[in-house]
């Protein structure tokens, strides 16, 4: 897990110099990290960005009390990974294993915290493997109707065209990242997951 130091430390630097309490963490692979419309689009929910680059759930739960556990203040953590672990070779259940893992610490550290996992997403440069995404969901999403406590955001039907396949307007061109259009639909659906208005307000 050396490859990451970099990222790790950069999130630990950047979580440190927030001037806010979050409220809600966003943790996992560079489908977070990337969002850099994140703040103003949960602002209603005081979030911190804790993606990091390359992440994978194994990643995930290997930096979890670095990255995670120093944020007392959490009341609800929404995760994305899964993917890479798909890109490196690993298979669905392994994935699952990971999401098994990760969900063991974050209620061990928070007690019965709301835990949202954001479906392993369909992309183009990962077409090829779309078999071990849905399976890795399915197993994922199983694991999920086993406790009250943890929601499955399904965002994998909204990224499919017409025709089935990815819709090209959600990725950038390497076909894997999410353009500001995927990350607009992201937003909307998570917003809805947490029940919260599309519109947001201050108070």
């Amino acid at each position: 897990m050396n490859w990451y130091e970099d990222e790790v430390l950069r999130v630990e630097k950047e979580s440190q110099k927030l001037l806010f309490q979050p409220e809600t963490v966003f943790y996992g692979s560079s489908s977070i990290n990337l969002w850099t419309t994140l703040y103003a689009d949960f602002e209603d929910i005081k979030p911190v960005n804790l993606g990091f680059g390359g992440s994978t759930l194994a990643a995930c739960a290997w930096f979890f009390d670095r990255i995670m556990a120093p944020i007392a203040s959490a009341n609800a953590i929404v995760i994305y990974a899964g993917d890479n672990d798909l890109g490196d070779g690993r298979n669905p259940m392994e994935v699952c294993l990971f999401y098994r893992q990760l969900m063991g610490q974050i209620q061990k550290k928070f007690g019965n915290i709301s835990c949202y996992y954001i479906s392993i997403k369909p992309s183009l440069q990962r077409w090829e493997i779309i078999s071990q995404i849905k399976t890795a969901n399915r197993l994922i999403c199983e694991e999920i109707e086993k406790d009250p406590h943890q929601h499955y955001i399904d965002i994998f039907p909204a990224m499919l065209n017409e025709r089935g396949a990815p819709d090209k307007h959600l990725f950038e061109q390497d076909g894997l990242h999410l353009s500001p259009m995927g990350y607009d639909l992201w937003k909307k659906i998570i917003r809805k997951s947490l029940n919260l208005p599309n519109d947001i307000k201050i108070w």
